[in-house]
């Protein structure tokens, strides 16, 4: 008995392996099968109503685990022309590449992948790196791409005004980060003197991933990209900007925040420097910036038009209740709307509003702003 008990644990440890994508080739199932013969011509009648049961167990077992290979949530309204980046690293079983692959929602069936797989004796043939897919590939075309190696280069644009959570939406949606760990790390990662940790903040780094089109030379995390945007901004702030900063004394991190409120208040390029305009001369005077976007910030859904109810929210971001510039950045801005806070018009305007063009209106008293208010609104 001992022997068909050994026999058994034999065969689980086989069945594991099949299911993992080790070991698997058409010689080694048929040497497991010849010795499986070998060894039930060897038993006795009395052994037989035992093994039985035994072979019997191994299968529902083997049926169980295969029917337990689930498929992850598939990604929803993905567009059929969309590329999608998967990583495929060394050591990584068929199992675990139809992992990755349903997640990303390249194919919709791990178990129809892993048999194509397993009858074409493919899997120690697939080469590592980074590969691009569209949704539902056929199982065949991705077989024959992880089998020849054709890896990719991987590129992804990041758009002025983006704040964290987009960029972590957009990277995901390409396949390059998981949207949950990307903001998760967002919260405190500060790679600079000039970046704050600090409570009232969201995301320690919004505002300070540069947005750019970046290529990745090594295999998408979040730590490289995060690493990357905030190098890029970093680069970017030259030593002649940082001591014009100082001039108008400004901390790196108060610029970066100006500049996020003019990225995202300014459509048009000559908007920007007068935006920057008024709201030093309302930091000067004392007066609440009172920005729309430091609302929009605080909303789970943009507005095309802020509330009154909408400006009584509790929130350090909110500019209508709070005198000065906000805890943090509220997006990624510009090189231009950088630029605009670093030099802004000369001016006497006070007030603007933005028609529905996003082309802005300027004044200089409070009446003249709410005449205008009822003409372009």
């Amino acid at each position: 008995m001992g022997d068909l008990l050994s026999k058994i644990g034999e065969f689980k440890d086989k069945l594991g392996k099949w299911l993992n994508g080790e070991d698997v080739t058409l010689g080694n199932i048929q040497d497991g099968l010849k010795s499986s013969q070998s060894w039930l011509e060897s038993l006795t009648w009395k052994h037989w109503a035992a093994a039985a049961a035994a072979f019997i167990v191994a299968i529902a077992l083997l049926t169980a685990l295969f029917l337990g290979m689930d498929d992850k949530a598939v990604p929803k309204n993905l567009d059929p022309n969309q590329t999608i980046f998967v990583s495929v690293k060394k050591g990584m079983s068929a199992s675990d590449i139809g992992d990755e692959l349903v997640k990303h929602g390249v194919i919709t069936n791990k178990r129809t992948f892993w048999l194509k797989v397993k009858k074409s004796d493919a899997a120690d043939k697939f080469k590592s790196g980074t590969y691009a897919f569209k949704p539902n590939t056929p199982p065949e075309e991705i077989i024959a791409k992880l089998v020849a190696g054709e890896t990719t280069q991987v590129k992804f644009t990041i758009p002025e005004g983006f704040g964290v959570k987009e960029i972590a939406k957009r990277l995901s949606d390409e396949g390059l980060v998981d949207e949950d760990e990307f903001l998760r790390k967002a919260r405190d990662y500060a790679p600079y003197s000039y970046i704050k940790r600090d409570k009232d903040i969201r995301y320690a780094c919004e505002g300070f991933l540069f947005p750019d089109t970046y290529v990745l030379h090594e295999e998408p995390s979040v730590d490289g990209i995060m690493k990357m945007m905030a190098e890029d901004l970093d680069t970017r702030l030259t030593p002649k900007m940082r001591q014009r900063a100082a001039e108008l004394d400004l901390s790196i991190h108060e610029l970066i925040t100006m500049a996020s409120l003019v990225e995202k208040e300014a459509m048009y390029a000559e908007d920007r420097p007068i935006i920057a305009q008024v709201f030093f001369k309302r930091l000067k005077l004392g007066m609440p910036l009172q920005t729309d976007t430091t609302i929009q910030y605080l909303l789970d859904e943009p507005k095309e038009d802020v509330s009154i109810k909408d400006t009584k929210i509790e929130s350090p971001y909110n500019t209508y209740q709070i005198k000065g510039l906000p805890p943090g950045p509220v997006a990624s801005p510009g090189m231009a709307a950088i630029e605009a806070v670093l030099y802004p018009a000369d001016t006497d305007y006070l007030y603007f509003v933005a028609d529905r063009q996003g082309h802005n209106h300027y004044s200089n008293t409070y009446v003249e702003h709410q005449q205008i208010v009822e003409q372009v609104r």
